[in-house]
């Protein structure tokens, strides 16, 4: 089953969940609602939300309910990207421009506030504590790992459990409380729960790890934003990391390093990335973590939700956008 099979099955719900996303986000102050909208009318996979919907099928599915979990998580993912453009002076996301692009920096960062603080009371509206710890604890971990990444731009010292720690505090750790937080929001049993965030875990470091491949491999068009950006920005992902310390080309790497001169040749730096082995050093990492996703469904009974897990974790593995 692909990824359009999936979400043509959950359409209605994944289309109410977006018409909530634009509710959730009104304003009368028009400038703070226009810079909030923006991101999201550029479209995006949902996914967060999808997950959490999927989550939801091992208990006792309400979409209604579900809501209160697949808009907050949403919404948090959006603010980050927001903030991020900030941190990165990125002009284009998901091929518009960004917030900070079409206003400025001041307003982008109050419209990631706005969003983030939308998203805390809506899910503030399910009375369930365990929802609240898990979302309190995924926040600060985040913050740590947008930290991290600040810290380690332009660092060639860093080594890959630096790089695995931050994926999974920027992206993985989203992700897996999507899954876990749409299996509590539905009253599924522990157990349930557990495999659901072990999943989501496995399944959002493939994601990452895809997401740094692409950035090398993928155009432009299919980007929404130029290729080699993360490596433009400073910011050194696992395919790079590898050449530099363990590639064909790790010699000229190193000189560059050594010599200060690293960003004169990043254009170049880019181009030996894609021919190097990196790529497929990256690739088996992230298929050796979908195949960990697939072996926590292994035990759970066939229907309609786990089909749909172990096909997204099929597309995670073999998406080019």
């Amino acid at each position: 089953m692909n990824l359009v099979d999936i979400y043509f099955k959950m359409k209605k719900d994944v289309q109410y969940i977006e018409d909530e996303l634009e509710k959730s986000i009104d304003t009368e102050v028009r400038e703070l609602y226009q810079s909030s909208t923006h991101l999201l009318k550029a479209g995006g996979k949902r996914i967060r939300p999808v997950f959490v919907l999927l989550g939801g099928k091992w208990g006792d599915y309400d979409v209604k309910r579900l809501k209160h979990v697949a808009v907050p998580l949403e919404l948090i993912h959006m603010a980050t990207l927001v903030h991020d453009d900030v941190i990165d002076d990125a002009d284009k996301r998901r091929g518009r421009e960004t917030v900070r692009t079409k206003w400025d920096n001041k307003i982008a960062m109050y419209a990631g506030d706005y969003i983030f603080a939308r998203a805390l009371a809506i899910v503030a509206q399910l009375p369930i504590p365990q929802l609240h710890r898990i979302l309190a604890h995924a926040m600060v971990e985040v913050c740590k790992g947008e930290i991290e990444q600040v810290k380690d731009l332009n660092n060639w010292e860093q080594n890959f459990r630096t790089y695995l720690r931050r994926i999974k505090r920027k992206t993985a750790l989203l992700i897996a409380i999507s899954c876990q937080m749409g299996a509590v929001a539905s009253g599924a049993p522990q157990s349930i729960v557990s495999k659901m965030y072990w999943y989501g875990y496995n399944v959002g470091m493939a994601f990452q790890i895809t997401d740094d491949i692409l950035d090398f491999t993928g155009t432009e068009k299919q980007l929404g934003k130029p290729a080699g950006s993360d490596l433009l920005n400073g910011n050194i992902t696992l395919p790079a990391l590898y050449t530099a310390h363990h590639g064909r080309f790790r010699d000229r790497f190193q000189s560059w390093i050594a010599d200060n001169t690293f960003w004169d040749h990043v254009d170049e730096a880019i181009q030996l990335v894609r021919k190097d082995d990196g790529i497929a050093y990256s690739q088996a990492l992230a298929e050796r973590y979908i195949a960990r996703a697939r072996s926590v469904l292994a035990d759970l009974p066939d229907n309609q939700a786990k089909t749909s897990l172990l096909g997204i974790a099929d597309f995670i593995i073999e998406r080019k956008f």
